[in-house]
């Protein structure tokens, strides 16, 4: 069905995920160590659902906005589909940054579902 890179600082979050997509048929990559976008080259995923307000491996807050803006100024990776998603509504901030789709949390599993298979149909 496709390649999904799960991009979370929350581990439960991404191990409840992994394991519903799994049963939908996607391969799943998770947090992708070293180099963001050169994971990104390297792993190639169909799409990534990323969070907005992330933490780094030394626990500093990360801004998954940067993230999207790096990948969308990257000429090699700007096609990258890419759903954000958060517990604040950052659906027009995403739009704005050219984010393929946003979630809020908590969603229903059929939703995220639905999102993805849409995004990935454009």
């Amino acid at each position: 069905m496709g390649r999904l890179m799960l991009v979370d600082d929350n581990e439960v979050v991404v191990n409840l995920l992994r394991t519903l997509l799994e049963m939908e048929g996607f391969e799943i990559i998770t947090n992708p160590q070293g180099d963001f976008l050169e994971a990104i080259q390297r792993e190639e995923p169909d799409l990534i659902l990323m969070d907005v307000h992330l933490k780094d491996h030394a626990g500093r807050d990360v801004d998954g906005f940067q993230f999207l803006d790096a990948i969308r100024q990257n000429s090699d990776l700007s096609d990258t589909r890419i759903i954000m998603s958060s517990g604040i509504d950052f659906k027009a901030e995403s739009k704005k940054r050219n984010a393929n789709g946003f979630i809020l949390k908590p969603y229903m599993p059929d939703d995220l579902i639905q999102l993805i298979n849409h995004v990935l149909a454009i």
